[in-house]
């Protein structure tokens, strides 16, 4: 156990990650010795950044809970504390259960903990982070919450309404982040698209991508989680016109079945989904468009699921993750619906339509071997450094490897790279 050191452990999204790594600020501004996601925290006091959104997710923030209480009662800890949406949606059934936390605090209210370990929240530095992810990348949260109430969501309960920055921090905050040596941002938002509508009266996603676009010294922005629903056609022309915003688009669909985006209450029918990506693919070419689908939502019937199927290789997506419907208390499909298709029934479209998506992701995969594209340096594993292209978000996205037998590449830089060979997922190549 070592003295004046605090060990932060996040789980769950990027979201998340922003909130850990303002806190580490300010704790390091108050003296302590921070550590994040050590792989042996020996640190005197644990704060744990929990995650609430679905079922296996809780699991993992309560059974963390429960290993640094083990800890703290072997005298390997002082003190835990518990943080984040699982302790913001839970506060009082944790407090009761868990007793041996020291404190629990909710998604928005964690600097209260400064207080409690007697230091000041630094106000002078309030948007200020201890970057945790390599120095050349950020993520950039501009806003929490959601408006949307999609029937199977409980983000809504867990963060209320959608509440907007103001586009001059965020601006702000980007500019003190290149100067740190950031070069590429992970735009991020439960609901992007709808950026600005409570603060300004309309949405103004593109203007603040232009305005970050213009900070000198920016040279990839990538915008994480769209909605279908009144999507921004400026928007478009932004990503399309500006170099330094990649051809990549993060869009949420879920679904394709008119019926079952209407129980999901998406606020969009098949047809307007077709409609919007055959234009977003117009507007952008070249765009690589993720998305994510669920599989299994009360009453799917496998006529609905051969129209999601259909979906999927008519769209051809470049990136697709997937995930069976599990019912959360409190949302608006919980209360109104069965959650009546069979576990085994779920897992069994979920394979399918991966497997699918598989067979898509090596094609266009495939179609890269001899093109020359631009890839930033990572990390050196082994024999291999490892890059990314534009149409690659960080941890959820396909890499580039490129034998460290080429020469030396350097971490955060960029590099024209000949894509030599592909896997279902990975490039390989050459630096030109």
């Amino acid at each position: 156990m070592r003295k004046n050191t605090i060990d932060i452990i996040t789980l769950g999204c990027s979201k998340n990650l922003v909130d850990s790594e303002r806190l580490l600020r300010q704790l390091e501004l108050a003296g302590y010795r921070v550590t994040h996601d050590a792989e042996r925290p020996n640190g005197e006091i644990a704060v744990i950044n929990t995650c609430g959104f679905i079922g296996d997710a809780k699991e993992e923030s309560v059974n963390t809970i429960l290993e640094f209480c083990q800890a703290k009662e072997e005298g390997r800890l002082k003190r835990v504390y518990v943080m984040g949406c699982l302790s913001e949606r839970y506060f009082k059934d944790l407090k009761k259960e868990i007793p041996q936390v020291d404190k629990f605090y909710g998604k928005f209210n964690w600097t209260e903990l400064l207080s409690d370990l007697g230091k000041t929240f630094d106000m002078a530095h309030t948007h200020e982070r201890r970057l945790t992810t390599p120095s050349h990348y950020a993520y950039l949260k501009i806003s929490e919450g959601c408006d949307r109430h999609c029937a199977y969501c409980a983000i809504p309960i867990i963060t209320g309404r959608h509440q907007s920055r103001p586009l001059e921090d965020i601006v702000a905050e980007v500019e003190h982040l290149v100067a740190q040596g950031v070069k590429e941002f992970q735009i991020i938002a439960q609901e992007l698209t709808y950026y600005g509508k409570d603060l300004y009266g309309r949405q103004r996603i593109a203007e603040l991508v232009e305005r970050i676009s213009d900070v000198k010294g920016v040279k990839w922005i990538r915008l994480h989680y769209a909605y279908p629903t009144d999507f921004p056609d400026d928007l478009l022309r932004v990503m399309r016109e500006r170099k330094n915003v990649c051809k990549y688009l993060d869009i949420a669909l879920q679904h394709i079945s008119t019926n079952i985006l209407e129980n999901m209450r998406r606020h969009v029918d098949k047809q307007q989904t077709y409609d919007l990506i055959e234009r977003i693919r117009r507007e952008v070419p070249g765009i690589h468009l993720r998305t994510t689908l669920m599989v299994g939502f009360p009453n799917e019937t496998e006529r609905e699921f051969e129209e999601l199927k259909d979906f999927v290789r008519w769209a051809r997506f470049e990136r697709m993750g997937a995930f069976a419907y599990s019912e959360e208390e409190g949302t608006y499909a919980a209360r109104h619906f069965k959650d009546n298709v069979p576990d085994e029934v779920k897992q069994s479209r979920l394979s399918e339509l991966m497997a699918l998506q598989q067979d898509i992701s090596a094609e266009v995969q495939g179609q890269k071997v001899g093109q020359t594209l631009r890839v930033v340096i990572d990390r050196r594993e082994g024999d291999y450094y490892v890059g990314r292209t534009e149409f690659d978000s960080p941890e959820v996205d396909p890499e580039v490897l490129i034998p460290v037998s080429e020469g030396t590449l350097r971490r955060g830089c960029f590099y024209d790279v000949q894509i030599t060979d592909a896997d279902d997922f990975d490039l390989y190549g050459v630096k030109v």
